[in-house]
């Protein structure tokens, strides 16, 4: 039976099942043990300039600058140790992930109760302060906030009927949001004031207000200002994103086409023919094609899914085809507005969990269905390539990684591609799966840095391999800006989701980077 053998296929798939190897690079072990010493350094430094930063706002500031040790620390450990020629296993591994996201969680928790404390003693405060006491002190008498809410002086020029600005500001109040200035912004307004609650508790009133005065004309945004301030935004709803049209549908039509004639392409480079020579062999390349198509469509069913449970519309999905893998994911785009962060969160991250367990599981029952005489034949050295197959092929597959040639069953290779695919789309970049995670958790300014340095990276790998360039445009022209703020931009998602969507990233950096020649080594891969 012809078996065939894939160790032909492009060098430019090593930057897609993981980067550039270390081996290709001639870095020695010295140099490798040195350069992790250099990060970790790094690594110590930053955290304490975050320290430094972080004094000023007291108890604050110190839980949000321990809740990033809880981040780094994991890894600070494992490279630390690294250096010094001490590997830490799997299992390892692990326990301190999961001991870092539990105290995550913990300190997340210190820190929400420790803003409600700081913002109740800050409204004590305000209330203090707005009691005027006579020189004889014989008196004491409230006295009524002297600032009361204005219009600009030129209220022809407010983009928004007088009639209806009225009734937005009758949305305001001393218990929500104390509005103190109204500037014109965009077909609608920007209001300036003081936030006297819980954003969301606040803009669920204030919403309703909205709502039962102006119906469904306008959008009320609640979002911080360049200064770091709460502002509200009333915004026309004709200015809410627009459905897709015709001729999109249409592009997005001839893009699964594609893809699924790339799929095909793929799985036949695989097998040993070009099936655009060939189409009549298409029966034996479909098992493969259907394989990766199947996790295309579980990550865009993840996202539909969860778009309708929070009621909000996503665009059809625009794959972007190659040969190499068949496809590196899909481009989408919200048709309407998003309620809040946590929406945004659910959508971006769904996806990827979708393609990405289904990529992992098919990737492990490969491996457990491998034996001697499977369908491929894979060199060794294509399991250092990943961080987290080479891991799992190390647990899975034993001794047999000591082989040059490894037995892979098809699973295998088409988990491994479905992971790469997941990855690629979790690199935290614009509206990318993992730049709108990076946008949920920390906010547009966070993302926005994120989505600088993953172009920068790219920049800098892509003289090493030519797909990082390709990504890197790809990002460039189609995925560089942010998502669209959601109508409450102020609630942050809880500690669960930013546990998970840091996981998420993890797995991405897993599956991206390559093992060291050193560790390789260690876990006896090609060896």
């Amino acid at each position: 039976m012809f078996t065939p053998i894939i160790s032909d296929i492009p060098s430019d798939l090593s930057f897609l099942i993981g980067a550039v190897s270390a081996d290709t690079l001639g870095i020695n072990t010295a140099s490798e043990n040195f350069a992790t010493t250099i990060i970790v350094l790094i690594a110590l430094g930053i955290l304490g300039w975050g320290y430094y930063r972080a004094l000023p706002f007291g108890k604050l500031g110190i839980l949000a600058w321990l809740q990033s040790v809880a981040l780094m620390s994991p890894w600070l450990l494992f490279f630390g140790l690294f250096g010094l020629g001490i590997y830490l296993s799997l299992a390892g591994v692990l326990l301190l992930l999961v001991a870092s996201t539990l105290l995550y969680i913990y300190l997340g928790k210190k820190l929400r109760a420790a803003g409600e404390e700081e913002l109740l003693r800050s409204r004590a405060e305000k209330m203090l302060s707005s009691v005027e006491t006579p020189p004889d002190g014989s008196s004491l008498e409230p006295v009524k906030a002297r600032v009361q809410p204005t219009t600009i002086d030129k209220p022809e020029l407010v983009p928004v009927p007088a009639e209806d600005l009225k009734a937005i500001q009758g949305i305001f109040g001393i218990d929500t949001f104390f509005a103190t200035e109204t500037i014109p912004f965009q077909d609608g307004v920007i209001c300036r004031g003081n936030l006297r609650g819980d954003p969301e508790a606040v803009y669920s009133r204030m919403s309703e207000k909205l709502q039962e005065k102006l119906g469904d004309r306008y959008r009320l945004f609640l979002v911080e200002n360049t200064d770091g301030r709460p502002v509200a935004i009333i915004l026309p709803s004709k200015n809410d994103p627009h459905p897709s049209t015709i001729s999109q549908k249409v592009l997005a039509v001839v893009l699964m086409v594609t893809t699924i004639a790339t799929s095909l392409e793929t799985a036949g480079l695989l097998l040993g023919f070009d099936f655009f020579s060939a189409p009549m062999r298409y029966s034996e390349a479909l098992p493969i094609a259907g394989g990766i198509l199947t996790i295309l469509i579980a990550h865009e069913i993840g996202h539909q899914v969860f778009a309708k449970h929070h009621n909000v519309k996503f665009s059809w999905p625009f794959f972007i085809p190659t040969w190499q893998i068949g496809s590196f994911g899909a481009v989408n785009r919200f048709e309407s507005v998003l309620p809040s962060r946590k929406v945004l969160f659910d959508v971006a991250i769904a996806g990827p969990a979708a393609g990405g367990i289904i990529s992992l599981v098919m990737l492990i029952s490969g491996f457990l269905l491998s034996h001697q005489g499977s369908l491929f034949k894979v060199p060794a050295s294509f399991f250092k390539d990943s961080i987290l197959v080479g891991t799992l092929a190390r647990v899975v597959l034993g001794d047999t990684l000591h082989q040059p040639i490894v037995d892979v069953h098809p699973l295998v290779v088409i988990g491994w591609f479905g992971l790469v695919i997941t990855a690629l789309n979790l690199m935290p970049a614009g509206q990318l799966d993992g730049g709108r995670i990076v946008q949920a958790i920390y906010g547009r300014k966070i993302a926005g840095r994120t989505t600088f340095a993953t172009f920068i990276v790219l920049a800098i790998v892509s003289f090493l391999n030519p797909l990082a360039l390709y990504w890197a445009v790809v990002i460039l022209i189609l995925q560089r800006n942010l998502e669209r703020p959601s109508l409450n931009e102020l609630t942050e998602p809880d500690d669960a989701r930013a546990a998970l969507g840091l996981l998420a990233l993890f797995l991405m950096i897993a599956v991206l980077l390559p093992l060291t020649p050193a560790l390789a080594g260690r876990l006896g891969i090609g060896s």
